[in-house]
């Protein structure tokens, strides 16, 4: 069972446990969180297995800007490029690159333990930087299915060429629209990440990955900071 997928269940069976007690309006209530709870899983399923596969994808995000993300399962690397910046993480090294005007300079850290899910580290510098990643749309959905109050409405669309489940949620005065593709990448994102407006759209998906997606980009500068082997 992915972790993501495990992790969500036991909070909803708890909140649906936790209703089921108090009579039969509670009842339907449990009814209306399993409902989201099964959505929300199936969503949370097809992101986290998407974390161990071989796929790349391009995005339009906000301003009209691009962005791309790239992994591969053998061997175990991924990478995710913005406007301004670039972050690589292999079983060799951790590269993050920054871009402006004049030049792009990137700096070569020593390997992290990723327990077979580089992507983590990769989604988590994203974040940072105000991009929208898979994890954060977990989180948001997460927080809409345990919330009683919150609407979420489910419906279909294709993508990039690609089937895609979305979900519509309202919730605590915000609202947002999530689509997943089928292979489990996020198809879209529009709504409030982290209290700034977000979006994002699947322009492109291949599961087949080209090495050069992994390298620095053309004439940056270079420093390497892992230990010497010599």
């Amino acid at each position: 069972m992915p972790a993501a997928s495990t992790t969500l269940r036991v909070l909803a069976t708890s909140v649906i446990a936790s209703l089921s007690v108090t009579g039969c309006q509670a009842l339907d209530d449990a009814n209306v969180a399993l409902g989201r709870a099964d959505l929300v899983n199936d969503l949370a399923a097809r992101m986290d297995r998407a974390l161990e596969q071989t796929w790349a994808a391009d995005y339009q995000i906000d301003g009209g800007r691009t962005a791309s993300i790239a992994q591969t399962k053998k061997p175990l690397r991924s990478t995710y490029t913005w406007p301004g910046g670039k972050i690589t993480v292999t079983q060799e090294s951790v590269t993050r690159c920054a871009s402006t005007a004049a030049r792009t300079s990137c700096t070569v850290s020593p390997p992290v333990l990723t327990a077979g899910k580089p992507s983590v580290i990769v989604y988590d510098e994203a974040r940072k930087q105000g991009l929208v990643t898979p994890p954060a749309v977990i989180r948001l959905l997460t927080e809409a299915a345990l919330a009683p109050e919150a609407v979420i409405e489910q419906s279909d669309t294709t993508l990039a060429g690609h089937h895609a489940t979305c979900v519509d949620v309202t919730h605590d005065g915000e609202r947002f629209n999530a689509c997943v593709t089928n292979e489990g990448v996020l198809g879209s994102f529009s709504g409030t990440l982290d209290g700034k407006p977000a979006e994002v759209t699947l322009s492109r998906y291949t599961e087949s990955v080209e090495a050069a997606a992994f390298a620095v980009p053309d004439g940056a500068g270079v420093v390497d900071r892992r230990p010497s082997t010599s």
